[in-house]
């Protein structure tokens, strides 16, 4: 078990296969039992439990438990584990949404592999978590990102921009790039977003939602995740909505206030919920 070197609450084990029990309700053995029963015992402790990855995707999986942690404190048992679910990027159509993602990124092949790093962590956590994790100031992270900033034309202090090129570089690593078909007209973002299967993915998203925790989402992401912007613009006090957004983690099982790693999920869900009227 070691801390996380950014979070500081928060703890982090590697659990074998045969701690965790096969089945719900199974016997729980070793380190899991151990935690289990430290949250049981603890009121202020919480448990996200991620799904079993071999070694080198621990990465992955510490994301997963990331988000489940964020459904955990209002779980009965404070305990939550992630419930996989389709990423966006498994339902758009492969050749015209890797082909969109070349294009996105093509200027990011000129640029220096610690600028492109640094980017890709910046998509998953805050920039100060990424100036803390890698021992860089803060300016120097921010100086990185402007060189990425100016080399794709983005401003990523635009949550939709972060969202789009979020997508794009989960594209890019998913599967290996065709080649393009020259025939075919490139297709933009809404393109691969209007289609069937990216709609049902964003109904089924958004289906646990009631309609004011919706409705203080979309205000929320409409003011670029300000939340007093967000009040005001829906009448409501910064605590509210601040706990709105609380229960939609707890709801969703997406971590969307500490690292943020679920907001690109709910940037791109409402968007397709209003160009496909879901």
């Amino acid at each position: 078990m070691v801390q996380c070197p950014v979070f500081k609450s928060h703890l982090i084990c590697l659990l074998t296969d045969d701690e965790e029990p096969g089945s719900p309700g199974g016997k729980l053995r070793g380190h899991a039992e151990t935690l289990h029963r430290l949250v049981r015992d603890n009121p202020r402790y919480a448990m996200g439990v991620s799904g079993g990855h071999p070694l080198h995707a621990a990465a992955e999986a510490y994301s997963q438990a990331a988000h489940a942690l964020a459904a955990a404190p209002t779980a009965p048992s404070r305990v939550a584990s992630y419930h996989g679910r389709t990423p966006l990027e498994g339902v758009l159509p492969h050749q015209a949404s890797q082909e969109w993602a070349r294009t996105l990124l093509q200027p990011l092949d000129t640029a220096t592999k610690t600028s492109t790093d640094i980017t890709r962590l910046t998509m998953n956590m805050p920039r100060a978590a990424v100036a803390k994790l890698l021992g860089l100031s803060r300016n120097t992270v921010t100086a990185h990102l402007k060189r990425t900033e100016a080399s794709l034309g983005l401003n990523l202090t635009d949550i939709r921009c972060r969202a789009a090129l979020h997508l794009a570089l989960a594209l890019s690593s998913s599967h290996p790039a065709p080649e393009p078909d020259y025939d075919q007209p490139l297709s933009t973002l809404n393109d691969l977003l209007r289609t069937e299967r990216a709609a049902a993915w964003a109904a089924a998203a958004l289906r646990p939602l009631q309609d004011r925790h919706r409705r203080t989402l979309q205000a929320w992401i409409d003011a670029n995740t300000d939340a007093q912007h967000a009040a005001r613009a829906l009448g409501i006090s910064r605590n509210t909505v601040r706990t709105h957004l609380r229960t939609v983690e707890s709801v969703l099982g997406l971590d969307l206030l500490t690292a943020g790693t679920g907001i690109h999920d709910v940037v791109h869900a409402l968007h397709i919920a209003d160009i496909r009227a879901v």
